[in-house]
């Protein structure tokens, strides 16, 4: 990997993009210590110690901080990805949403349009929870627009954050949502680890228990890792061709199917959706955010077994989904045999597309099940051990998911410009 860094660094159309990455996400990393108005910092400190370890720490991790220190990125990206959702699902049941998802970039525009007035709706409600619930005792606006400008603040910073994203994809290393994510979780381990540590020094957490979670951090690393690169290949055989003089195909080759497709997308779409209930109890309060906060915080019983067993389900949902998505079976059947291939032993067309398409449910429902086991392992043995984390199996499969999916960007870079990485040794 860091042969790779070296390599791309000197060509310089790379070490331009990954510069402006850093800028971006150093930008990113400003943003979140500008503070939202007419609040006061010392009951905002008092507050977030008092919900220290609860289901805010998590939701702070995600944000990067942004959301303890209630600042202008406190929403982060959320709002759009879960609106994003939303649409995708809709494009399904949809036949004019699934017209313009055909229609090529000029239809991706207008259903991009759509899910950023989504965003600032779903913007709205998620302010309005944070100012006016999870906050309110911080807040000191008095006037109508002083309460206005919290929550305009709060929107505006949500689809800033948007637009950043879309320069590092368009212009930058890796996908900009996912980049931005891995920031803000990467800013804030090191404090998950200062105070493991401490609480080892003063004797409030067990070093035998400290370093099994840690045993389990390089398993889960390991897993996500040997997912991400995990393949079932296709065999495929061209027919031989005779043009004038000359004999074209009948070389043999293959199709590699991703046991994971998806990558850390199912798993940044399951934590933005059990967020909803969250925001939800906030928002509403009284019994009903009791309600969330026992039956569906990560950090409390039965809280813990139902959001697990919810995230389980949705991660094999997206992965299902996002597979669907990237790998029409009937398209590459169609290209296939118009290109003279076929599967040895398969007949071409429907027989090929069936085929392609069982092997590629059984592998992914395989990729989906091991992703979400790796993610609920890490919140489950934190139970047993009775060892608060703040980080699971979410951050660690979003951080090591988001640097495979760079490097292997900036190798297939390389590799176009006849430099050998780490991929091929």
């Amino acid at each position: 990997m860091f042969q790779t860094l070296k390599n791309a660094w000197k060509v310089d159309e790379i070490r331009k993009k990954l510069i402006f990455t850093l800028l971006m996400l150093v930008i990113f990393r400003l943003g979140n210590a500008i503070p939202v108005p007419f609040v006061d910092r010392n009951v905002l400190t008092q507050l977030y110690q008092y919900t220290e370890g609860n289901l805010l720490s998590f939701m702070n991790l995600l944000t990067g901080g942004a959301l303890g220190e209630f600042t202008i990125f406190a929403m982060s990206i959320y709002p759009y990805i879960t609106a994003s959702i939303i649409l995708q699902l809709l494009t399904i049941a949809i036949p004019r949403l699934e017209e313009l998802s055909k229609e090529g970039e000029a239809g991706q525009k207008k259903i991009q349009q759509y899910t950023r007035i989504g965003a600032v709706v779903l913007g709205v409600f998620q302010a309005l929870g944070i100012s006016g619930k999870l906050f309110a005792r911080a807040v000191v606006a008095k006037g109508f627009l002083e309460q206005a400008s919290i929550i305009v603040v709060l929107i505006a910073g949500t689809m800033f954050l948007v637009w950043l994203g879309d320069l590092i994809t368009e212009k930058g290393i890796g996908n900009g949502i996912s980049m931005l994510i891995f920031a803000g979780i990467i800013s804030r381990l090191p404090h998950s680890f200062i105070y493991w540590t401490q609480g080892v020094i003063q004797g409030k957490i067990n070093p035998i228990n400290a370093i099994l979670m840690l045993i389990i951090v390089v398993v889960v690393v390991a897993g996500v890792v040997i997912i991400a690169e995990g393949e079932r290949r296709i065999n495929v055989q061209y027919a031989k061709r005779v043009v004038g003089r000359k004999m074209y195909g009948g070389q043999a080759t293959h199709i590699p199917i991703k046991v994971n497709m998806g990558g850390v997308m199912p798993v940044i779409f399951t934590s933005s959706l059990l967020q909803l209930p969250s925001m939800l109890g906030m928002l509403i309060g009284g019994g009903f955010g009791e309600f969330v906060n026992k039956y569906f915080s990560p950090q409390q019983n039965p809280g813990i077994i139902i959001t697990n067993i919810l995230a389980v389900i949705l991660i094999i949902l997206f992965a299902f989904f996002y597979t669907a998505i990237q790998f029409n079976t009937v398209e590459y059947s169609k290209n296939l045999q118009q290109q003279g291939g076929f599967i040895p032993g398969i007949r071409p067309g429907r027989p090929t597309s069936d085929y392609m398409g069982k092997i590629s449910n059984r592998i992914t429902f395989i990729g989906a099940i091991a992703l979400a086991i790796l993610y609920v392992l890490p919140a489950i043995l934190s139970a047993i051990f009775k060892l608060p984390i703040s980080f699971g199996g979410t951050a660690i499969i979003i951080v090591v998911g988001v640097v495979l999916e760079t490097f292997k960007q900036m190798e297939s870079m390389l590799l176009m410009r006849h430099y050998k990485g780490f991929l091929n040794k």
